[in-house]
C-alpha cells in the first residue's frame, strides 16, 4: 500500500481518485492470487493422485532437502526443483483461465496475413497453446521432468510464449507472485505432511468444466493419512 500511495502521490490521474485505484489494485492482487491458486492446487493434486510415482518423487525430494522432522519455510521452495516442475506442468495442462484476458487493437494492422481493424478484441487460447504438439512432446501427458530437461529454460513470467498461464506483458496477472508463493508452499506442506491417495479403484476423473476459470467437472475425492509422527502436527 505504501508503494502504491507514494507512486500516486501528486501523479496526474484521470477518471478515478487515488483511493479507488489503490483499492482496485489490492483487490486484483488478492482475487487474482487466491481463486487461481485453489483451482491449480486441485488440479495438481488430481494429477499427482493419478500419477503416484511423481508424487513419491516429490516426497523424496522434500524429505531429502527438508527432512521428515523439518518444517518447510518459504525460503526452502527454491531447493524443491521437482516440486516447481510439477507446478509448471500443472499450469501447462490446466491453466487457471483457459483464455487470456482480452486485448484491444488501438490501430488497424496486419497480423499473420490477416487485416485486423482498430477496436478488435483479441483473446489467446492458452489451453491450446500449452498443448501444441509442435512445441511439447507428448503434450497430453503429465511429465514434470520436461521442465528439468528440454524445457528447463521456460519460466512463468510471460517471457516464453509457449507457456503463458498468467499472460504476458505489462497487463499480465497482478496476482502471479502471490499465487505462486502460496501454491508452492501449500503443495509442499501437503505432500510433506500427508499421504494422499485415490479412495476408488477407478482412475481420477480429469474432465474439465470450461468457463472463465478452468475447474474440475466433478469434485476431487482423496484419502488423506498422516505420514509423520504425531508430535509433528501437535507443534504446528
Amino acid at each position: 500500500m505504501d508503494v502504491m500511495i507514494s507512486a500516486l502521490n501528486g501523479a496526474p490521474i484521470h477518471g478515478f481518485d487515488a483511493d479507488t485505484i489503490c483499492k482496485a489494485t489490492t483487490l486484483e492482487l488478492i482475487l487474482g492470487g487466491t481463486d487461481s491458486t485453489a483451482v491449480t492446487l486441485t488440479w495438481a493434486l488430481s494429477l499427482l493422485v493419478r500419477n503416484p510415482l511423481a508424487m513419491e518423487k516429490a516426497k523424496e525430494e522434500i524429505d531429502m532437502q527438508i527432512g521428515k522432522d523439518g518444517y518447510i519455510r518459504e525460503s526452502d521452495i527454491s531447493k524443491l526443483v521437482y516440486l516447481q516442475a510439477i507446478v509448471k506442468e500443472t499450469l501447462r495442462l490446466y491453466p487457471p483461465a483457459p483464455l487470456s484476458s482480452p486485448r484491444v487493437f488501438i490501430e488497424n494492422c496486419i497480423l499473420g496475413g490477416y487485416h485486423i481493424k482498430k477496436g478488435t478484441r483479441l483473446m489467446h487460447n492458452l489451453w491450446k497453446i500449452h498443448r501444441d504438439p509442435s512445441v511439447w512432446s507428448d503434450p497430453l501427458e503429465f511429465k514434470p521432468e520436461r521442465f528439468l530437461t528440454t524445457h528447463q529454460h521456460v519460466d512463468l513470467k510471460g517471457r516464453h510464449f509457449e507457456l503463458l498461464p498468467f499472460g504476458s506483458g505489462r497487463r499480465m496477472c497482478a496476482g502471479m507472485s502471490l499465487g505462486l508463493n502460496v501454491l508452492h508452499f501449500t503443495l509442499a506442506n501437503m505432500l510433506h505432511s500427508f499421504d494422499i491417495s485415490n479412495p476408488s479403484t477407478e482412475p481420477v476423473d480429469m474432465t474439465e468444466l470450461f468457463g472463465f476459470v478452468n475447474t474440475r467437472a466433478t469434485p476431487l475425492e482423496v484419502l488423506v493419512k498422516p505420514r509423520l509422527p504425531p508430535n509433528y502436527y501437535e507443534s504446528l
